[in-house]
This record gives structure tokens, C-alpha cells and sequence, in this order.
């Protein structure tokens, strides 16, 4: 793959909508522990976190609604989040009081998996969820009953 400088080199990085992207890259630099990789005015960004990326874009359409159906119009309950942003961390737990004291709501607290992983759930300023995890233990997938695909 051809190197460009002018995007992360990961070759997965979601792109995550913001009503303000300036707020945005400030709070999860601050809470998350981000670094800005390069921002292009005030409606596009690249941040980074060790090896992966994420790029922030300005939310487009405003507030208008688009539908008037009731279930649309309330706002998402915890049940209802489809997705989560994963990042991997080496100190989950320094990093969770970290986004806690700068204003991140916990929705799930530090709790060993079977797995080998150590998790928390935190919503950042617009209410995405954001998963944290830290590696604790090298557990073959078949040792909790996950099942390896071809690689």
C-alpha cells in the first residue's frame, strides 16, 4: 500500500461526526488522551492514539428534523447504542479516573473478561460510547469458546 502523509497509515479508522469539531478534538485529546494528527480548517481531523486513528468531520444538516416519527425524535436510550469505538490501552484503570475526572459519563465499569481483556464503556461529549480495553492474559479463543476464523 502507498504511503501518503496525509492520512493515519492504519488501514481501519472510523469517521466520527461532531457538531463542533474544534470542542470535539479538544475534549477527547483532554479526557481520552488523543493527539491531534492534523486538522484541515474547523470541519475536518485527524487524531491519533498509538498505532490507530480516528477522523473527525463537521455533522452535517444541522438540527433539522428529517422524520417526525416519535421513536426518531427521542433521544437514543443505552438499550438502543448499535456501535462502539474500541481502543486498546495499557493502563485501563489510570485511564478510565483520567476520563472521568474530565467529564467522560463511565456507562460500564472496569470488569475482567474471559478473554483476556479488561473493559470499560465511557460516552464522550455528544453521547457516543467509547469502549477502553487492556489486554490482562494470552487466552486462546478456544479456552472461553470463541472459534478462530481462517487468517
Amino acid at each position: 500500500m502507498l504511503a501518503n502523509r496525509s492520512i493515519p497509515r492504519c488501514t481501519v479508522i472510523p469517521e466520527l461526526a461532531y457538531p463542533d469539531v474544534g470542542e470535539a478534538i479538544n475534549w477527547l485529546c483532554d479526557a481520552f488522551g488523543f493527539s491531534l494528527r492534523l486538522r484541515i480548517g474547523n470541519h475536518r481531523a485527524q487524531l491519533n492514539f498509538g498505532d490507530g486513528a480516528v477522523v473527525l468531520t463537521e455533522r452535517s444538516g444541522g438540527d433539522e428534523v428529517v422524520s417526525s416519527s416519535a421513536a426518531e425524535l427521542r433521544p437514543p436510550r443505552r438499550v438502543d447504542l448499535q456501535h462502539s469505538v474500541m481502543v486498546r490501552v495499557e493502563n485501563l484503570d489510570r485511564h478510565r479516573e483520567r476520563a472521568e475526572q474530565r467529564g467522560a459519563r463511565i456507562l460500564r465499569q472496569p470488569a475482567d473478561d474471559p478473554y483476556g481483556e479488561r473493559q470499560y464503556t465511557a460516552e464522550d461529549l455528544v453521547g457516543r460510547c467509547w469502549t477502553f480495553s487492556q489486554s490482562i492474559a494470552d487466552v486462546a479463543p478456544e479456552e472461553w469458546g470463541g472459534t478462530r476464523g481462517e487468517i
